[in-house]
Parts: C-alpha cells; sequence; structure tokens
C-alpha cells in the first residue's frame, strides 16, 4: 500500500462507492449500492438476507457504528485499506462481497458472465458501458467471451491487493482516477 498506483486504485474505489458524490462514503452509500444490485433481481431470498448481513458486517468492522455522522474520508479510507493490506486475516474477509456482486449480475445463472452481464455491472456502479468492454476483454484472458465466478473473484480481490501495474485487475472497477 505504499505505491502511487496503489493508492489511485484505492481513491478508484472510493469514488465509486461514493454514490453521492459529497467525497465521503456513508453506510447509506454503501447500503444503496448494495440494494442496486440486489434489485437486478437474480439473488435468492436467502442470497439477500446473507449479502444484507455481509454489508452490514463488513460496515461496522471496517468503519464502526452504524451512522450518518459516521462518514469516511479518501484518506480515512486509504489508511484502512493499507491496515487489511498488511493484515492477512482481514485480506480474506474483506472482499467476501464480490460473490454476491457476481451471483447479482449473472441473469442466466450459468456461473459465468458475458460482457453483456459485466456492462450490467459496470451500470450498476455507475460507470460507462465502454469502460465495461475493455475491462471485460482484458479480464477474459482466454478469450471465450466469458468469466467464470472464480476470475470475477480473483480480480475483483486482486485489484485491492496488488501493486503490480501489469496486472490485469487493474481494470476490475473501470479507469483509474488521475490523483
Amino acid at each position: 500500500g505504499e505505491t502511487h498506483f496503489w493508492r489511485r486504485k484505492m481513491r478508484t474505489f472510493h469514488g465509486i462507492l461514493d454514490l453521492n458524490k459529497d467525497g465521503v462514503i456513508s453506510f447509506d452509500d454503501f447500503k444503496l449500492l448494495a440494494e442496486r444490485f440486489v434489485n437486478l433481481g437474480n439473488l435468492s431470498e436467502q442470497q439477500i438476507k446473507e449479502f444484507h448481513k455481509l454489508v452490514t458486517d463488513l460496515w461496522e468492522k471496517q468503519w464502526g457504528e452504524i451512522s450518518p455522522y459516521n462518514l469516511v474520508t479518501v484518506e480515512k479510507y486509504l489508511e484502512n485499506m493499507h491496515h487489511v493490506l498488511n493484515d492477512k486475516r482481514l485480506v480474506r474477509k474483506a472482499h467476501s462481497f464480490l460473490p454476491y456482486l457476481f451471483k447479482a449480475v449473472d441473469k442466466d445463472k450459468s456461473g459465468e458472465i458475458t460482457v453483456e452481464e459485466f456492462k450490467l455491472f459496470f451500470d450498476v456502479l455507475g460507470l460507462k458501458e465502454q469502460d465495461a468492454i475493455l475491462a471485460f476483454r482484458a479480464i477474459d484472458s482466454n478469450g471465450d467471451g466469458k468469466i467464470s465466478q472464480k476470475e470475477f473473484v480473483k480480480h475483483g480481490r486482486d485489484f485491492f491487493l496488488t501493486e503490480d501495474e501489469d496486472r490485469i485487475s487493474k481494470y476490475f472497477w473501470g479507469p483509474l482516477v488521475d490523483h
């Protein structure tokens, strides 16, 4: 978590989580983003319950109290993610939401997502379709037009953990912010 590149990636993800673009992440931002995935209608009732619990637990473990006054600035986010990056126990738990995002966009429940489903993923995140296509092409390294849940989770998680600028996971959450 010491490189400028890693910090850019974390700022990028903070910007995605900051739904109302007020410069801070609130639990409401967090919850609203989760609801966008749930509202796609592809998760079972049990998965929805698990996902809601996971989102709440993740917030409380990472940021503390659920309160309208508990706001996460970019610097606070960077500091926290640096701590997560350097604690093996936290690393394992921090990205446990990724399988739910995959299942939410896997409309046909095939266990693989196509470029169309990946565009849906980017749409829910508020990102551009063209960026989804470019990211999908990079992540679909064997060029078969599909990304498995294992690949999706691996690249989504790798985005947070690697400082290697050559890793394709840098495209997973869209274009990186400039600063």
